[in-house]
């Protein structure tokens, strides 16, 4: 496992249920899509293409639960409850109407993912897969894009993750 990819703060027996959970999740996006691999199949493809099906979903959820239609403070807080920043660690940096800048200080999917010996090479193409998810979510709302910096799994400490305003 990373040496720089471990929690911080493990007293909270609920987030840790989640985490638990969360990682789950890793193993089996991660167990398919070596075995895709495997077998030939384009599996980057069918990652990113299923992970932003997914991630289109869950962007029509906040949608509905956001108090402020178009607000990208109240995307925002719908999006990062208290118990999402607590699992995945996350730092806001900055929350206004322009931008949401986030450091996520741990990631259970890349825990998962070197648990089952996936390599630096996959390792990256497993995470940007995911942040597909991130992707989906934000083509739900024609006013942000997203953006991604670096990655745990590219061997940062952390993940930045950018939503902004469109100009």
């Amino acid at each position: 496992m990373c040496a720089f990819n471990q929690p911080k703060n493990t007293d909270d027996a609920t987030i840790n249920k989640v985490r638990g959970a969360i990682l789950h999740r890793g193993l089996w996006m991660g167990l398919i899509l070596k075995e895709a691999k495997k077998r030939g199949l384009d599996w980057e493809s069918i990652g990113h293409q299923a992970i932003f099906d997914t991630g289109c979903m869950h962007g029509d959820g906040i949608k509905e639960k956001m108090d402020t239609e178009g607000s990208l403070v109240s995307f925002g807080n719908t999006f990062f409850t208290e118990d999402v920043r607590k699992i995945f660690e996350v730092e806001v940096k900055k929350l206004d109407e322009n931008e949401l800048s986030l450091e996520y200080g741990y990631c259970p999917l890349v825990a998962a993912w070197k648990q089952i010996g996936v390599d630096d090479d996959m390792l990256a193409k497993l995470c940007d897969i995911a942040m597909s998810g991130d992707r989906g979510i934000a083509s739900r709302f024609g006013e942000f894009e997203f953006e991604l910096g670096k990655t745990i799994a590219e061997g940062n400490p952390v993940c930045e993750v950018k939503f902004s305003r469109r100009k």
